[in-house]
């Protein structure tokens, strides 16, 4: 849309270079790698649930056989188990169905060759149709 309204505002089309760019095509990893990290973390629900379940543990042990600290250790390992399940869950699972339901969509560089004094025009233009981010070089 914002390709044809610059063409009609008297931008030539040989002036206006458009670029999409490719999707990934292969899956995201779930374990990172040393080299490659996509951001997201698998421990930090299971570190909290495992403070918690100590916590709840250590406090219970002071009643049971095997005292306190054993416990406690259960149950850390208990709650990181639990959260380590529920984030794996959340990646495979749900995220994944977010990203099939929203669809595939990429996104295009466009170039646009023009005079100093239509610049402006041209920018509003982009920033009309919802141009995510917008560069003049002189």
């Amino acid at each position: 849309m914002a390709i044809i309204t610059l063409e009609k505002r008297g931008i030539p089309k040989e002036s206006i270079f458009a670029v999409p760019l490719d999707n990934r095509n292969e899956n995201r990893k779930i374990f990172d790698t040393l080299h490659r990290s996509d951001g997201t973390s698998l421990i930090d629900i299971g570190m909290g649930l495992a403070t918690a379940f100590s916590v709840i543990g250590a406090s219970i042990g002071f009643k049971l056989a095997w005292g306190p600290i054993y416990w406690g250790l259960i149950g850390a390992i208990v709650g990181f188990v639990l959260g380590f399940a529920i984030r794996l869950y959340m990646e495979l699972v749900v995220k994944k169905n977010k990203k099939l339901l929203k669809g595939k969509q990429s996104e295009i560089i466009i170039i646009i060759d023009c005079e100093e004094t239509q610049a402006a025009f041209v920018e509003e233009i982009l920033w009309d149709h919802f141009a995510f981010g917008v560069a003049k070089v002189k």
